[in-house]
């Protein structure tokens, strides 16, 4: 089994396809007005504006109301990524800092409050988990 992307539902599909891919400096790609994709190479962020909500069971998502999941990104260079990115970030939770496991991180949140965390492995034992 392979984990292949993350999908975010939203009410401001734009604004959300627009802050990712400056955030990932990557092209989206739309495949309708209601769908994008930013593919990186561990895997997909699929955006998708609320009207693709009626496609699944009824109250199944809800677009702007998730505070349990941290989406993820590592960069070769948190400290140089987040100087590129905070004049444009509505919300710093964290400035860049190293954590007790090894990763240094910057935490913000995109348009919908969705928890974006940056990070770099820096000590030894953060970059052996990566190499694996």
């Amino acid at each position: 089994m392979n984990l292949v992307s993350v999908r975010i539902i939203t009410a401001s599909i734009d604004a959300m396809v627009t802050f990712y891919a400056q955030v990932t400096a990557h092209t989206a790609r739309w495949a309708t007005p209601d769908f994008a994709e930013i593919v990186t190479a561990g895997g997909t962020l699929a955006i998708a504006s609320e009207r693709t909500a009626a496609l699944f069971a009824a109250d199944s998502v809800a677009p702007a109301s998730n505070r349990s999941v941290i989406i993820e990104f590592q960069v070769d260079d948190v400290d140089a990524v987040y100087a590129r990115l905070a004049d444009h970030l509505s919300e710093i939770v964290q400035a860049p800092t190293t954590m007790p496991w090894g990763n240094r991180s910057a935490l913000f949140r995109d348009p919908d409050g969705n928890l974006v965390n940056l990070f770099t492995p820096v000590t030894a034992e953060a970059l052996a988990r990566v190499a694996r």
